[in-house]
Parts: C-alpha cells; structure tokens; sequence
C-alpha cells in the first residue's frame, strides 16, 4: 500500500527523514500516526523511527535533547518543532512486567516492529508514502481488530500495561479484540497489580472518555481486568450498570468518576477513598465529589440553590448529564435558568469586603465578620439582593 498524500503532520517531518537517509540511515514514521492517518483520523505525535544510533542521530543534528537516550529516544529540534526519533531496538527481560531490563539497538526495521504491541500499531511509512506492514497491520485494521503482534501472552508479560491499551482502542476505535489476544488478557489480567496506578488510569480514563466508552468498559469487566484495580474488586454487577445506560459520551474525568460513583453506591467517605487510591489530582477529586454529591440531591428532589451554589455551580451541567443518563427526572429547564441566575460562582465575587463590613457597623474584625459574609453571600444566591455595594449594605444593616 502506498500513501498518495501525506497527511501535513508528516510533510512538516519529511526534512528530517531525508536528512538521516543522507547520512546513510533508515528512517520511517511509525506507530499511532500512521494507523490514525490511515483510519482518517487526527494524528497526534508524529513519531520516527531509525537504524541510525542515538550518537549518530545527535552528529546528524545540530540541535537536540537526550529525551530517553538510554532507550534509544533523541529529540530533535528542526524549524521550530520538535520529532522525537527512536533507535530501532529490541528488549528484553522484563522483571517488572512493564519495563524492559535490557534494550539493544538494532539495523532492523523488522526487528523493531516486531516488539510492539499490536498489529495496527507495527506499522511503518517511508518518506514516499510506502507503507511497510510486516504483521498484517493493515488487514486487521480494515477488519477493525486489535491482534497483539506475535504471541499475545509474550506481548503481555512484556508490558502488562497492553492489556489496559488493548481496551482503551477498543473504546477509541470501535474495533473488537481478536479472539486469541482476549483470552490472553483474561489470562493475564493479574499481572495489572505490578503496574503504577497512574498508568493504569491514564488508559482507563482515556477509555471512559472514548466515543465507545461502553465497548471498552464491556471489555475491562468482561476480561477480568476491573478485578485488579484499585476499589474495583467483586464489583463486576455494579460496574455493569453502566453498561444499561443510554449511551452518551461523558462531559470530562469528572463526570466519568461521578457516574462511576454512583453506579458503585458510594457515600463521600467511599468514594473519597476510591478517588485517592486511584491517585487522581485534587482538583478532579474535589469536583467528582461534589458532582456525585449533588446528583444524589436531585435524586432526592432537592433543588435548594443555596445547596447546589455550595457544591459548585460549575459541576451544575455535569450534575444534569448524568440526571439525564440514570433518568433523575424533574424539569432540567427550569431550574438551570434559576442557577443561570445565581449572579457568583464564590464569596470572593462578592462587591463587599470584611473590611467593609466592619466599617459600615462600626466594628472590630470577629467572628461575626464571617456570620454576615455568609448572610450576604446566601442573599445573594437566593436572589434576595443584588450584588452591588449599595444593596449589600442595605442589606446587612436590615439584618442585624
């Protein structure tokens, strides 16, 4: 198969390629951009691979940076961007199942490909648009299949992250896992406890954010590898909920957390827990909490503004999302144009200061600062006064 028109990601790249081969190298695009060009998606990271060495490729360069030289990786810099060109290589004894105790550089284009995860990421394009398919790559893209390359449990004891990557595809692409590959996976799957949490996320909220979201999850419960997450444990029925809903892809990570939280039935405490055993980032745990916090008022019919206004009026349209997705019913209209209405997102917004406060009663900073602050900041919400000085003032004094 040949490339007639390059996608402009790898015609931008093409100066690069032709400046290795000069030297008398091998260079060719590889991996996920050529697979998503050839699918007519978006590409991402244009990534090179060469037979050139890390010390040939930084003498063929004038400006680069040793990105992951002791892996092979070289970035260099050339008008204006940056292409990170990888040694071909071969790996070998991975102890760790994620990472590789031995790398050996490699002439072999073959060699190189024959180490990666599955088919319809082992391919490669030449700088004429030449694509070198030497694992069937291109078929099982047009059967829409995810094969590992080679055999499928040596492939997973390398890395036993594929397996998180096989479904997360699944979810972006809506292909379907070859059957073999599955079965190793199922296999397998414990393996996913030596891997970092972090990683295992990073694939898992990928997957979540997918179009197919729904396929990939079918598949993470189906082949065993929820039971090894953090929290996930014997909760295959639960997670399954998720399954029944009507589709619709999630808002953010936020959302996708929330919903997993309330298929689950976890209090705060709980689902507090299963956010930080996952190691999610403060911000994201914070607003998954409040988002579940106040679907779980809307189940229970109270739409009191001051209490949504506390768990943040910016988790209001992901709280609606996933209303509408576990079918809460009430009428979604009428009360976002009342929280379209609440004039502050917190006290800071305000157009009075505690300073102000003191001065206008005549009093030194105390407690009571924060009592009228909070009286001031509800009236507000609840539309009882408008949020100017004048009308702030009035209205602290009329309720003293």
């Amino acid at each position: 198969m040949q490339i007639k028109q390059l996608p402009a990601d790898f015609k931008e790249a093409l100066p690069v390629l032709e400046k290795i081969e000069q030297a008398g190298f091998e260079a060719y695009f590889v991996g996920g951009s050529v697979r998503d060009h050839i699918l007519g998606l978006p590409i991402h990271d244009v990534d090179i691979a060469t037979s050139a060495y890390p010390e040939e490729i930084k003498k063929i360069f004038n400006r680069t940076i040793d990105t992951g030289i002791q892996h092979g990786t070289v970035t260099v810099l050339m008008n204006e961007s940056s292409y990170e060109i990888t040694t071909f290589r071969t790996e070998s004894g991975y102890q760790d199942y994620r990472r590789p105790d031995k790398v050996t550089f490699v002439r072999s284009l073959e060699d190189d490909l024959k180490r990666r995860d599955f088919t319809i990421n082992a391919l490669a394009v030449d700088r004429n648009g030449n694509v070198i398919d030497k694992f069937d790559g291109l078929k099982d893209l047009d059967r829409k299949v995810i094969k590992a390359v080679g055999k499928a449990e040596e492939r997973f004891h390398e890395d036993a992250l594929r397996m998180m990557r096989a479904v997360r595809f699944q979810a972006q692409l809506d292909f379907t896992i070859e059957e073999q590959t599955a079965q190793a996976i199922a296999d397998n799957a414990p393996l996913l406890e030596k891997i970092a949490v972090e990683r295992i996320r990073e694939e898992f909220v990928k997957m979540m954010l997918s179009q197919s979201w729904q396929i990939g999850l079918s598949e993470f419960i189906k082949l065993n590898l929820s039971e090894y997450c953090p929290d996930f444990g014997d909760q295959k029925f639960e997670l399954a909920e998720l399954l029944e809903v009507e589709k619709q892809t999630f808002i953010d990570e936020d959302e996708a957390w929330a919903a997993l939280g309330y298929v689950l039935e976890l209090n705060h405490p709980e689902f507090n827990k299963l956010l930080r055993d996952w190691k999610v980032s403060n911000k994201t745990r914070e607003a998954s909490l409040n988002t579940l916090n106040m679907l779980h008022l809307f189940e229970s019919q109270d739409f009191d503004l001051w209490n949504i206004y506390k768990l943040g009026v910016d988790n209001f349209e992901r709280t609606i999302d996933l209303s509408k997705m576990f079918q809460i019913e009430f009428d979604y209209d009428e009360l976002r144009q009342k929280v379209d209405h609440i004039s502050i997102k917190s006290s800071h917004d305000l157009a009075i200061t505690g300073k102000d406060i003191c001065e206008i009663l005549g009093i030194k900073p105390g407690p009571i600062i924060g009592k009228s602050m909070s009286q001031i900041e509800r009236g507000v919400v609840e539309g009882n006064v408008y949020n100017n000085f004048d009308e702030l003032s009035h209205y602290l004094l009329s309720n003293q």
